[in-house]
């Protein structure tokens, strides 16, 4: 039997594949959550760099959240990461989920990206 870390892993692989058939040379909005913080950045795997990257650990969120554990603390990453991406000069990304399903934090960080203006 897989572990519960081979089947996330296998999860994250099946979800990358399916992106690099969509997304074309779009660069990638990867999202990772913790128990206690949630982290963006949109990455471009063609020359392997960040390009832009927000977390509930910046100073300027984790002042006014009271915690970088919920749906609030995500949708303000989310907007972050948005006006970040856009002073890099990136519009449109691949939404890269990773191995977690898509609700809770990780739909209010794609929502509030989404309002912020990058393109998904």
């Amino acid at each position: 039997m897989l572990t519960t870390r081979a089947l996330r892993e296998r999860r994250k692989r099946r979800n990358r594949i399916a992106l690099r058939k969509r997304g074309g040379d779009r660069p990638r909005l990867s999202v990772f959550r913790s128990s206690k913080q949630i982290y963006a950045q949109v990455i471009d795997d063609e020359a392997g760099r960040t390009l832009a990257a927000a977390s509930s650990l910046d100073k300027s969120l984790r002042e006014s959240l009271k915690t970088g554990a919920d749906k609030a603390a995500a949708s303000a990453v989310g907007k972050l990461l948005a006006e970040r991406a856009k002073a890099a000069g990136v519009d449109q990304v691949v939404f890269d989920r990773g191995p977690y399903p898509y609700h809770g934090r990780v739909q209010a960080l794609a929502d509030a990206a989404r309002e912020g203006g990058l393109d998904f």
